[in-house]
């Protein structure tokens, strides 16, 4: 089974965040390592600085919508511009029901799904599958 080197969860929920972490602890063969960021200004911060240092980017981001500073939507147009040697899969994990936003998430190529929170672990399970399907 496939295992993501760096996971990172772009959300202002604490609640939340600790859940995902669990749910990725809990399946250690999801990821090594885990970033966390409270506002997609900090998240694009330390992308930009990885990717000019050549650090090693995270596979997968798990994106919530509505946060200070700079929100879900503001977070993947600034993501778009970014000149990333490979794709980065971001999952939206959002407490939205309004369609317009599934939608709208859907219209990014880097958006591989819509997640109406909370994240389960049969989710996570389903994703994992989904993932290593899209790298062999």
């Amino acid at each position: 089974m496939m295992k993501l080197n760096t996971v990172c969860i772009i959300d202002d929920d604490p609640i939340f965040v600790y859940g995902t972490k669990v749910l990725l602890n809990y399946n250690s063969s999801f990821c090594s390592n885990i970033i966390v960021y409270e506002n997609g200004k900090e998240a694009l911060d330390d992308l930009r600085f990885m990717l000019k240092t050549n650090k090693e980017m995270p596979e997968v981001i798990f994106l919530d919508l509505n946060m200070p500073f700079i929100n879900g939507w503001e977070f993947l147009d600034e993501l778009k511009k970014m000149d990333l040697k490979k794709k980065i899969r971001v999952y939206v994990v959002s407490s939205s029901l309004d369609k317009m936003d599934e939608e709208k998430a859907r219209k990014y190529d880097m958006v591989v799904d819509f997640i109406n929170k909370p994240f389960t672990v049969n989710k996570l399970q389903q994703l994992l599958v989904a993932t290593e399907g899209e790298s062999t």
